[in-house]
């Protein structure tokens, strides 16, 4: 093999070599979830002049199928220029989540939850300044066989005024994974539950879940979204390259085998 078809083959060995690799480094960050999301959230009550006050939440959160159990953090932001005064943040669950605790926070009576939810806590922000933001540990339970939903609504201290709710927004999967150790559920995305046939159980749940919708200042449906769709591209490009580079390799050993002839730099397709 000559020089010059050595380096050709050596090329392309190092391109298939380096898609594989591509492929294997998306696959291993597809769990990350990243910068949390403030999807399914809007301004309700009027803040003072130069106050912004969002919340945000992961993307993408993990729960245990044997313990049902799953974690996540809450974070409320001032996206002002101004300070914002005295804030609280609810934690509320609904349906198939219900919020087990919230560190440094305090839970809220039966008596005291917002309309449709079945736990919530209040966590006393305080004075947020132009830019500053606060996170809260949450511990969870997801019953994987119903929906389930989370909404954050930023308050004034009275509990008075919401100027900002992000939900509530479901967390959920369309392709449960009950034999797993854990299912990955999405932010912005309807639980499916696994059922026998391999259809969706408990559709009169999801149906009936708006109920969550009576959360202290929320008046319209919110919108739903889910980075679902974002990672099927990654691995079908992965694909598309290893395919191109073991062309390439079959292509320089077709020149090369004897009985193959070629004529200048076109080669022999006959």
């Amino acid at each position: 093999m000559s020089a010059r078809r050595t380096t050709t083959a050596a090329g392309l060995l190092l391109t298939a070599s380096f898609s594989a690799a591509m492929v294997l480094a998306f696959t291993a960050t597809a769990d990350d979830t990243g910068p949390g999301s403030s999807d399914g959230g809007k301004a309700v009550d009027k803040a003072p002049a130069g106050v912004k006050l969002t919340t945000r939440l992961p993307e993408r959160i993990s729960v245990d199928n044997k313990t049902q159990g799953t974690s996540l953090t809450a974070t409320v932001k001032n996206e002002g220029t101004k300070e914002s005064g005295s804030v609280r943040l609810l934690v509320v669950g609904f349906d198939g989540m219900q919020i087990k605790g919230v560190k440094g926070c305090t839970a809220l009576s039966d008596s005291d939850l917002p309309k449709g939810s079945n736990s919530a806590f209040s966590c006393a922000v305080g004075s947020l300044g132009a830019g500053a933001s606060k996170s809260y540990d949450v511990d969870a339970a997801f019953d994987l066989k119903k929906t389930g939903k989370i909404c954050l609504p930023v308050q004034d201290s009275a509990g008075k005024k919401t100027f900002w709710q992000q939900g509530p927004v479901p967390f959920g999967t369309t392709n449960p994974s009950p034999n797993a150790p854990a299912t990955p559920l999405l932010l912005g995305t309807d639980n499916k539950p696994a059922a026998p046939g391999g259809d969706s159980s408990d559709s009169s749940d999801s149906s009936d879940s708006n109920g969550g919708n009576g959360g202290s200042g929320s008046r319209d449906e919110l919108p739903k979204t889910g980075p679902a769709d974002q990672l099927l591209p990654l691995g079908a490009g992965g694909t598309v390259l290893i395919t191109a580079g073991a062309a390439g390799l079959w292509w320089t050993r077709r020149r090369t085998e004897p009985g193959l002839g070629h004529h200048g730099d076109h080669g022999d397709l006959g």
